[in-house]
């Protein structure tokens, strides 16, 4: 037996949307290890005045964002993308798909005419630049972004000179060597 449920659109139900974020900013940070997290006044008015026309959906991705990008546990205005309130290119014909991954597969399709060389290098070392840059130069954050571990995204940002490797100076003797000259 199935039993249908209507709910009317989370923007007729405004006092839904708090206890929705607590429980997201729970979830969400239990399952990136993060610590306790709090939402700025006027992060809570932005997000309370927002139409939410993904419904809970996008509130639960807007909360999953946003936890990627926040600093000291606390959520400001200034780190909630909402995509009403984003710019919109105008130039775009009518009826054109603007989806993230139409976009991306228009980008891509114009790289595939264009033949560079080491393609499939050329776009890892975009993709994990512009995460690096969009998680605010944040190792575990940009880890988390893109699901590899901490340690794999430390590699490659070294590899395309993101990190710079603290590395012993040639002429540099290590310690136990200083010691036995100190001792003699």
């Amino acid at each position: 037996d199935v039993v249908s449920l209507e709910l009317s659109p989370l923007r007729e139900r405004p006092g839904d949307i708090l206890p929705l974020i607590r429980h997201f900013i729970e979830a969400y940070s239990k399952r990136l290890g993060y610590g306790e997290v709090r939402l700025s006044p006027a992060a809570q008015s932005k997000l309370q005045g927002y139409g939410w026309p993904g419904n809970i959906r996008e509130l639960e991705n807007v909360i999953h964002h946003t936890l990627l990008i926040c600093r000291d546990g606390l959520i400001q205005s200034g780190d909630l993308r909402l995509s009403n309130m984003r710019i919109e290119r105008q130039e775009e014909p009518a009826g054109t798909d603007k989806s993230a991954e139409a976009l991306l597969e228009r980008a891509f399709q114009q790289l595939f005419e264009e033949h560079p060389a080491a393609l499939h290098e050329k776009v890892e070392e975009v993709l994990f630049r512009a995460a690096y840059r969009f998680c605010h130069y944040n190792q575990v954050h940009t880890a988390n972004l893109l699901g590899l571990s901490r340690n794999i995204t430390r590699s490659r940002l070294i590899n395309i000179g993101e990190l710079a490797v603290n590395k012993r100076r040639p002429n540099d003797t290590p310690q136990s060597e200083r010691m036995l000259n100190l001792c003699i």
